[in-house]
């Protein structure tokens, strides 16, 4: 549940608690509260969904707690999380020891995602049949395309450009119009999931 979410939850609550206990509010007035914070609700949950920039705005965005082994302290600080609630989180993974963590991300939902260094992971990844190159790696999969835009700042974090995602969207057999979302993966594969995908039944 996001930041958001919560918020409205609570004043369609106490909008709903507040008519049912006291009688001088009107049924009419309490009628277009609950109208107007549903709608609301509706309007924000449209606009999340076609604008990214909003999204970051009322959602917020993951934050990287643990990278490369390393706790990022400004990190931390930022989610307002200290050392002992972080090692709560990652003992509810079954996380015992900071060491053993690759990745951990603090998501918007307030749960923590953990990716283990993969001397402990409990199963061994498959070998891959081909080489990347090192400028096409990924530390963790990450967003290159979502909504049919290209994230340019993860682009340049990457250290790749547009010329290698259209290269890669023509090897695929689409273009950029075509693509709802694409994630680069550790392997330096390209993840692509198209528009209006079709499903066997």
């Amino acid at each position: 549940m996001t930041f958001f979410n919560y918020i409205t939850g609570i004043s369609i609550g106490a909008v709903a608690g507040s008519m049912t206990i006291d009688s001088s509010i009107k049924v009419s007035t309490g009628i277009v509260s609950l109208l107007t914070w549903t709608g609301l609700t509706v309007l924000v949950g449209i606009v999340d969904l076609k604008f990214r920039k909003f999204r970051k705005i009322v959602e917020g965005e993951p934050i990287i707690l643990i990278k490369q082994g390393k706790v990022l302290e400004k990190a931390l600080k930022k989610s307002s999380l200290d050392i002992n609630q972080l090692q709560m989180l990652l003992r509810k993974k079954d996380v015992f020891s900071f060491q053993d963590v690759d990745y951990a991300i603090f998501e918007t939902s307030g749960e923590l995602s953990v990716m283990l260094k993969e001397a402990k992971q409990p199963l061994k990844q498959e070998q891959l049949p081909f080489q990347v190159k090192q400028q096409q790696q990924a530390p963790i999969p990450m967003q290159i395309i979502t909504d049919g835009k290209v994230i340019e700042e993860n682009l340049q974090q990457l250290n790749i450009d547009r010329n290698w995602v259209d290269e890669q969207l023509t090897r695929a057999g689409t273009i950029l119009s075509e693509v709802f979302y694409a994630e680069l993966q550790k392997d330096g594969s390209l993840y692509i999931d198209k528009r209006n995908d079709q499903f066997l039944h």
